[in-house]
């Protein structure tokens, strides 16, 4: 059997590489190393592609929730509700503030933080909420809005799902986005990158100045700040896949289509619980994440790789039952849902240059590790 990678970044970069190589050349004869024209040019053509007024560039994904916080107020003893069930970036971004991840539970079937669990996490300390668009799909925004208290700003994660809406809504439409441009991504970066979203003027200029050692100006430093720049030639890639990313989302929805059919036996034997789309949402499909019932996932996933199968796990443990937060106090059993889910998921090969026959491969190695 190929290899059948859970991402190929080569076929991803031989559509573009004569583009990038030509974007090089002309940030290295300019010396726009950090900032510059390629990185205002990506800014106004992301924000445009995002369907929101502004776009911030910043160093990685990370940073970029960290901003987007801080520019929205979050700061020591503050808390921030997230899901349990998401990257470890999202506590680790509220933790450098000095601000207290609050966790609350994900809803059983999408995975996607409960509205619900959210506001019975609220608290007199808390200062925002921040919801995690997974696997390419967005949670629950306009609604879970709504009936937050005054003082209790959304920060929405959106590291998974450039180019997804909900009920015709982008992230950051109306407030503040977070997203990565990590190299798989659906919008990759030649290494780390990531930006701020927001049709608000005033917290753009405020998430400038703070990734900007505190100001817009050199040596000018209003507000305290750290560095977290958009380099150039990182710039110059996305620019060239943001090109092709309508299509290659398109491509996506295809393929969780294709699997969607191919894997229809295996989910009415009982063997896979197949993904849901959420209400209002037009999906990116980021990821293809099914639920493995009835067997040991982490076998499934030795077998699929021993036969050459990218498949993977995400995430193999939610926030509580990691070391790095046991201090938060929880035990197993509190956020039974993002629990289950963990023990459960498997991550299938997904990326828009996917071909049918790979496709019938994974879902025919699957099938056999779960017969065996």
């Amino acid at each position: 059997m190929n290899q059948i990678p859970l991402v190929d970044l080569k076929a991803a970069h031989e559509e573009v590489a004569d583009e990038v190589r030509a974007g090089f050349d002309r940030v290295l004869a300019n010396t726009a190393f950090v900032g510059g024209e390629e990185v205002r040019q990506f800014e106004r053509e992301y924000a445009e592609f995002g369907g929101v007024a502004h776009c911030v560039g910043v160093a990685n994904g990370t940073d970029a929730v960290e901003l987007a916080l801080r520019a929205g107020g979050v700061g020591p003893g503050d808390e921030v509700v997230i899901p349990a069930n998401t990257f470890i970036a999202t506590a680790g971004a509220v933790a450098r503030i000095g601000a207290r991840p609050v966790l609350a539970d994900c809803l059983p079937d999408s995975h996607l933080l409960d509205p619900q669990a959210a506001l019975d996490a609220v608290g007199p300390a808390t200062r925002a909420v921040v919801p995690v668009h997974l696997y390419g799909q967005m949670a629950e925004v306009t609604g879970l809005a709504a009936q937050l208290p005054d003082h209790v700003r959304i920060v929405e994660d959106a590291a998974q799902c450039q180019g997804a809406t909900r009920d015709g809504r982008a992230p950051g439409s109306g407030g503040i986005a977070a997203t990565s441009f990590y190299p798989g991504k659906n919008l990759g970066a030649y290494g780390d990158a990531g930006a701020v979203l927001t049709d608000d003027e005033e917290l753009t200029g405020l998430v400038r100045a703070i990734a900007n050692h505190g100001g817009v100006a050199k040596y000018r430093h209003d507000v305290p700040g750290f560095n977290s720049r958009l380099d150039g030639l990182q710039a110059v890639v996305l620019r060239a896949k943001l090109k092709r990313l309508a299509d290659g989302n398109a491509a996506r929805r295809a393929a969780a289509a294709r699997y969607d059919e191919l894997l229809a036996d295996l989910a009415s034997a009982g063997r896979l619980v197949l993904p849901v789309t959420a209400s209002g949402n037009v999906h990116v499909w980021h990821l293809y994440v099914v639920q493995v019932a009835g067997a040991d996932r982490d076998d499934i996933v030795g077998k699929l790789n021993a036969e050459g199968i990218g498949a993977g796990v995400h995430y193999p443990a939610p926030v509580h039952l990691t070391p790095a937060y046991r201090h938060l106090g929880h035990d197993r059993g509190d956020f039974p849902n993002a629990e289950k889910a963990a023990e459960r998921i498997l991550s299938l090969p997904l990326y828009p240059q996917i071909t049918p026959d790979q496709q019938q491969q994974v879902v025919a190695a699957l099938a056999e590790a779960l017969r065996g």
